[in-house]
C-alpha cells in the first residue's frame, strides 16, 4: 500500500510536495485524496488572487478558492491532459467566483465592470476610492497597491493580476481566462495606464514626496550659505 504525503515530515515531505502536478493528479486518481494537499499548496496563492480580483472580497475569494478546489477534485477524474492543469484549475476558480458575484448582488455592484469609453469622472472615482491618506499614512505599500489595483475595471483587474503579479505569461493568462491572447495584451496594456492614474492620484491626494529636502537640514545649509556668503563679502 502506498504511503499518504500525510504520513511524510521534514525533507521527504518537502520532496513530495515539490512533485509534478502529473504525479499528484495520479496519485489522487488512485485514492490517495492526502495527495491532493500537493496540488492546493501549489495553487493556493494563484487561485485566491484570480478570485479576489473578481469578488473584491477576502472572504469570498476564500470561499471560491475552497469551492473550486472541492469541484476540481470531484472532476480529475474524467480530466483529460489536453492543455495546461494551472489553467484548467485556474478557470474553475474563476468560475466559482463568478458564480458567487451573480449570487450575491453585493460582489456584482462591488466589481462592476467599466469600458474606457465610459469612464467614471475623477469626483466619483474619488469618492468610491479607499481613502489615499489613510491607506499611505498606514506605510504599506501592499495596502496602497492593493487599493489600486481594486479600482481597475473588472475585466482589466484580472487580466492584471494574472499578468503582473501572478506572472503569467501572454498565452498562460489567456487559457486561464479563456479569452484571446489579443484581448490579454489590449486589457494589460489599458490596465497598466489605469494604474499609473490611480496610483499618481494617490501620491497626489496624500501629499506624497520624495527626496524631500525641508526641516534641520534645509535651515542648516540656508545658514551655511548665508555665512559663506558673509564671509565673501569681508573678504572682498
Amino acid at each position: 500500500m502506498r504511503e499518504s504525503v500525510a504520513e511524510f515530515s521534514g525533507a521527504d515531505r518537502a520532496s513530495w510536495l515539490s512533485a509534478p502536478d502529473e504525479v499528484a493528479i495520479e496519485r489522487v486518481r488512485g485514492g490517495d485524496a492526502q495527495a491532493y494537499e500537493i496540488i492546493m499548496r501549489r495553487y493556493n496563492q494563484r487561485l485566491y488572487r484570480v478570485a479576489r480580483s473578481i469578488l473584491r472580497d477576502d472572504d469570498a475569494a476564500q470561499d471560491a478558492v475552497q469551492e473550486a478546489y472541492v469541484s476540481a477534485f470531484y472532476k480529475l477524474e474524467h480530466y483529460a491532459p489536453t492543455g495546461s492543469f494551472a489553467a484548467w484549475l485556474t478557470r474553475i476558480a474563476v468560475n466559482e467566483a463568478l458564480m458567487i458575484k451573480r449570487k450575491d448582488r453585493k460582489y456584482e455592484k462591488h466589481s462592476s465592470s467599466m469600458n474606457m469609453e465610459d469612464h467614471q469622472s475623477d469626483d466619483q472615482m474619488a469618492a468610491s476610492r479607499t481613502d489615499p491618506a489613510s491607506v499611505a499614512a498606514n506605510g504599506e505599500l501592499g495596502l496602497l497597491l492593493e487599493a489600486a489595483v481594486d479600482q481597475l475595471p473588472a475585466d482589466f483587474r484580472t487580466v492584471f493580476v494574472l499578468r503582473a503579479i501572478q506572472q503569467l505569461n501572454v498565452r498562460e493568462t489567456s487559457e486561464s481566462l479563456g479569452i484571446k491572447e489579443a484581448t490579454v495584451k489590449t486589457r494589460y496594456h489599458r490596465a497598466r495606464g489605469l494604474m499609473q492614474e490611480i496610483l499618481n492620484q494617490y501620491m497626489e491626494a496624500a501629499g506624497l514626496q520624495v527626496y524631500e529636502f525641508a526641516g534641520k537640514r534645509c535651515d542648516a545649509m540656508v545658514m551655511n550659505v548665508l555665512n559663506r556668503l558673509a564671509m565673501s563679502a569681508v573678504q572682498g
